[in-house]
């Protein structure tokens, strides 16, 4: 996808273990509210807060794939991927930006992030080298100039995105939990995701 003329693309960074429908909704959502051409699925690799994913990249990668196979406005960077971690999003947009040079990035992230961005590695450099797409929920109380104190700027690039049905909270553990409880997942992520995990006994085992 490296080149392709895109002109506003949004970056939306998970473990994505699993994909479920809230990432698909969130991505959707953002696209239409800020127009963008296109939205890049950023997974990764070694988390400076996380310290294990429950998952192999391997798995985690074939079944994002599965997940976005059906919009061709949706398509997987391995950025975090390909280099070693630790990975902090300032960094992991500049290499973006490399590659797509001529596009406006707006780098997604939920309510809860933009309430502890003055707590972020090197938030400044993030905010300046790109929008941020934040979800607001509907019983979030988030501005875009609640930081300007401590990161001043921020609020001319911050723009709020309204994603009410977040509310209803779909988290990769929740899935995950039904999974092992015997319980269906149906609805919750996408069907293909739901035959794979199902295939590979992906969450068998604690």
């Amino acid at each position: 996808m490296v080149g392709l003329d895109f002109r506003r693309i949004g970056i939306l960074g998970g473990t994505f273990d699993p994909p479920h429908n809230g990432h698909l909704i969130l991505a959707q959502y953002t696209m239409e509210a800020l127009n963008l051409d296109h939205v890049l699925f950023v997974p990764v690799g070694d988390h400076p807060f996380k310290d294990v994913t429950r998952t192999s990249v391997k798995h985690r990668l074939v079944m994002l794939q599965l997940a976005i196979a059906s919009n061709a406005r949706f398509s997987i960077s391995d950025v975090d991927v390909r280099r070693p971690g630790p990975h902090y999003s300032a960094d992991t947009v500049k290499v973006i930006q490399e590659e797509y040079p001529q596009a406006q990035l707006f780098f997604v992230m939920g309510g809860d992030n933009l309430r502890a961005l003055p707590s972020w590695t090197r938030a400044k450099d993030l905010y300046e080298a790109c929008r941020l797409a934040v979800m607001k929920r509907s019983d979030e109380d988030i501005a875009p100039d609640m930081h300007e104190a401590v990161l001043p700027g921020l609020k001319d690039k911050v723009d709020i995105v309204d994603a009410p049905l977040l509310g209803i909270w779909l988290s990769s553990t929740h899935v995950i939990e039904r999974i092992r409880a015997g319980k269906s997942v149906r609805y919750l992520a996408p069907d293909p995701v739901v035959e794979y995990i199902r295939e590979h006994e992906v969450y068998n085992h604690q």
